[in-house]
């Protein structure tokens, strides 16, 4: 799961990119159920010992420190609304080609083949490049050269 924090302290929310691996296709529509759209909100809860630690063990930076969204170092758990969530799926191929004649996505759903997220250097996979940018809430507006 991925969160992209706003960069405003004064307009709070988080976006939310998910990758689900799915195992069968009922675990495909039960997933699919999970991540329907709703009247409820969702809350992105990040809990203070999370923002503490480093992003990545290579860098000593704190979690918090790489979001613009806060101004100071945390003291307690930050709970921001969802303002966007995508989810990718990823299946194994019979079930991605079942799916994919068969199944109309939701605007918010993606889908590959699991073999697409696991291939070694598969984050170089031009497709799946193109895939994860069209899931990018900026890829529904126009931006002049």
């Amino acid at each position: 799961m991925w969160l992209h924090f706003s960069p405003d302290p004064d307009d709070r929310w988080a976006d939310i990119l998910c990758i689900e691996a799915c195992g069968s296709v009922p675990n495909l529509q039960d997933k699919r159920a999970r991540f329907a759209p709703s009247t409820s909100s969702l809350l992105a809860v990040c809990p203070l010992r999370w923002m503490l630690e480093p992003a990545e063990a290579s860098e000593p930076t704190p979690r918090w420190h790489m979001m613009r969204l806060l101004r100071s170092e945390p003291t307690e758990t930050l709970v921001l609304p969802v303002r966007d969530i995508r989810v990718l799926y990823g299946l194994k191929l019979r079930h991605y080609e079942s799916v994919a004649r068969a199944q109309v996505p939701h605007p918010h759903e993606y889908f590959c083949p699991i073999e697409a997220l696991t291939a070694e250097r598969g984050h170089e996979d031009p497709a799946l490049t193109a895939l994860i940018g069209r899931a990018s809430a900026a890829a529904n507006f126009m931006f002049p050269a």
